[in-house]
């Protein structure tokens, strides 16, 4: 992706290392779109092949490496491949001489911290998770020290460091990091695509459904998301009106249509596979509930800023990181792991409690602006607090990390 031609504004390099294209895709696509319609010329680095795979693509070669070499062996590949992707950086800043790297965060890639200290171009840095813990806690890592050291440095050498959750702001702090550099960016949407979409009735007779009680999940399906217990609420005899519609799919899928065969209701849990990103709202008009079961606890789910926009009422976790953007029967129905079935139950047994939630939850994207192009003013805000004065300041900074005021 290049540069938008003709932009006045900032010129902003935009760095990640993406190797699949998932929902961190929509992440990267939209804040890139909302920088561009403000009027700033982004030119987007990404890793050569990234270009031409489709939507949903896993991580190819990298995926295969990962699972065929050792362990150790893999993850000093992983941070080789990070040094060249910051010769790759450091000659794109040569070539576009911008104003300003901005860069989402990869384990194992110091590029932009490597270019922030060789050039000196302002640099700020988005931070999705703390993808050490992260790895080690899911995946292992045969070199857990390493990993620490580098994701350190790289986060202490950002001139800001964008975080999407108060609670993650606290594990970046805990690195090292003062307050003051940190600002919380929860995730976004873009209203105007999502308003685009079909209404409910007609999107439900797109996916021929007509009037059971439709449960909904995007994404990337895992173990750890716990869709597992939302079967056996299925399978119960007074649930027979009701269908699951898992809009993704992930490692863990086969095991939910395994155990969805093994409870005879695998009629009533539609596995739609990876649906395209224009398609993605009107799957989710269709959902009666809107499904959260489970989150690591630093994250900040896109999928939930979508429900929320798109007026579903949500059943989320009642975690911390949860409870900055939704409050427990006001705007989404949260529960503690052991009142899934309970939540469901309530949910389920009562319309207008999940059309008032979905109206509340809808209304809090607009009090709060959990918009694409309101993290897009706030770059430019810190763009204009580091001394760049073509960033227009207009926009606000948003929440900095409690303990920086």
């Amino acid at each position: 992706m290049g540069g938008s031609e003709g932009a006045s504004g900032l010129r902003i390099l935009y760095h990640h290392r993406l190797a699949s294209k998932d929902g961190q895709l929509v992440h990267v696509d939209e804040l890139v779109a909302a920088l561009r319609r403000r009027g700033h010329d982004v030119t987007v680095l990404a890793p050569p092949l990234y270009e031409e795979r489709p939507f949903g693509a896993a991580g190819g070669i990298v995926d295969r490496l990962k699972r065929l070499l050792p362990a150790a062996l893999y993850e000093l590949l992983e941070l080789g491949y990070g040094l060249l992707a910051a010769l790759r950086l450091l000659l794109a800043v040569r070539r576009v001489r911008p104003d300003l790297v901005y860069e989402r965060y990869s384990l194992h890639t110091p590029a932009g911290a490597l270019a922030r200290f060789a050039t000196g171009v302002p640099y700020l840095l988005e931070v999705n998770a703390p993808l050490a813990e992260e790895r080690a806690r899911f995946d292992g890592l045969a070199l857990p020290r390493l990993a620490r050291a580098v994701e350190r440095r790289i986060w202490r050498a950002a001139d800001r460091v964008l975080v999407v959750t108060a609670v993650l702001a606290e594990r970046v702090r805990a690195a090292g990091i003062a307050s003051e550099r940190i600002v919380v960016t929860p995730n976004g949407v873009d209203l105007e695509r999502l308003d685009a979409a079909a209404d409910r009735d007609r999107a439900r007779r797109a996916l021929g459904i007509g009037r059971e009680l439709v449960l909904g999940f995007v994404g990337f399906v895992k173990a750890w998301h716990g869709l597992d217990p939302v079967l056996d609420w299925l399978a119960r005899p007074e649930r027979a009106n009701a269908l699951l519609l898992v809009a993704g799919e992930g490692p863990h899928a086969p095991a939910l249509r395994r155990r969805a065969a093994e409870l005879g209701i695998e009629a009533r849990v539609r596995f739609l596979g990876v649906v395209p990103r224009e398609r993605v709202p009107e799957v989710v008009r269709s959902f009666d509930i809107a499904l959260q079961p489970a989150v690591v606890d630093y994250a900040s789910p896109l999928k939930l800023v979508e429900y929320m926009a798109l007026g579903r009422a949500i059943l989320a976790p009642d975690r911390p990181n949860i409870r900055e953007i939704l409050t427990h029967e006001r705007n989404a129905w949260l529960v503690v792991p052991e009142g899934l079935l309970a939540g469901l139950d309530r949910l389920a047994d009562d319309p207008a409690l999940r059309a008032r939630l979905g109206a509340a939850a809808r209304a809090t994207v607009f009090e709060r602006d959990l918009t694409w192009d309101a993290n897009a003013r706030r770059v430019e805000a810190l763009a204009a607090g580091l001394g760049i004065s073509k960033a227009a300041a207009g926009g606000s900074l948003g929440e900095v990390a409690p303990g920086a005021r």
